[in-house]
């Protein structure tokens, strides 16, 4: 089977312009993230239970896109709509009218990533189907550690950007055809899925087969090797995220 490619929005469409500048706010993120919250007095070997304020770090990353209507908003267009989290839907970002709420210009599954925990590459799961997500709707992984690394407030990394319509068929094309395994590798598809269904209705993908519950590991198809080997490369005060995950495993107990 051939890999998939890249369903991307018609230049012409009324509303690419916003897309493209969606994706510009969201590339900038690491300049304009601001956190209220504070981490201090955190045991060295206890730094990767950090990974529990994900949601906070989401949360915050929804709010600071909203203040970032100059880039994606330059003219005013879109004055009634902003950015919404949704907790336990697909996606779990919508850039929604606040006075029709069926009124959804595009979606973002937001992942962040904790770019000291012990695992060194992303460790959610995707499973949408690929026809619950828009032409528009994105796949935003966010890397996050403290900016003095083991106290500060957080601090966001370039994220990785990528059509989330196009990373599910990535995933199914990966598990049917690239990965090496004995197992049946069979997904069924869930019928009549389209964009922006309710958190009832069934629109994710399911292997025949996973014994290593390993189905929807995007970081473990290759789709995001560049991205993760770049990441682990950044500095955190002058020295490699991965070197900073080595040093921290190996601190015995009891030492900050």
């Amino acid at each position: 089977m051939a890999p998939p490619s890249r369903t991307l929005p018609d230049k012409t469409s009324r509303h690419y312009g916003l897309y493209v500048r969606v994706r510009d706010a969201i590339a900038d993120l690491p300049t304009h993230f601001v956190s209220t919250t504070q981490i201090s007095g955190v045991l060295a070997t206890d730094l990767h239970t950090l990974t529990l304020l994900g949601a906070t770090i989401e949360d915050q990353v929804v709010k600071t896109l909203d203040r970032l209507r100059s880039i994606w908003d330059p003219n005013r267009e879109y004055g009634s709509y902003h950015f919404i989290r949704q907790s336990q839907t697909f996606p779990s970002v919508l850039l929604r009218n606040s006075t029709n709420h069926g009124d959804i210009l595009l979606g973002i599954e937001l992942k962040g990533w904790y770019l000291l925990a012990k695992e060194g590459e992303p460790n959610f799961r995707f499973q949408s189907t690929a026809t619950a997500c828009g032409v528009r709707d994105l796949l935003v992984v966010v890397p996050w550690a403290l900016e003095h690394v083991v106290n500060g407030s957080p601090i966001v990394l370039n994220p990785f950007i990528e059509s989330a319509r196009y990373a599910a068929e990535y995933r199914n094309y990966h598990w049917t055809s690239v990965g090496k395994t004995s197992q049946n590798v069979g997904i069924t598809l869930p019928s009549n899925v389209n964009p922006y269904r309710s958190k009832i209705d069934q629109i994710f993908d399911k292997p025949a087969s996973d014994r290593g519950s390993n189905f929807g590991r995007l970081a473990r198809t290759g789709l995001m090797d560049d991205y993760i080997r770049d990441a682990n490369h950044r500095t955190l005060c002058g020295i490699e995220a991965r070197h900073w995950r080595d040093f921290l495993g190996d601190v015995p107990r009891g030492y900050s």
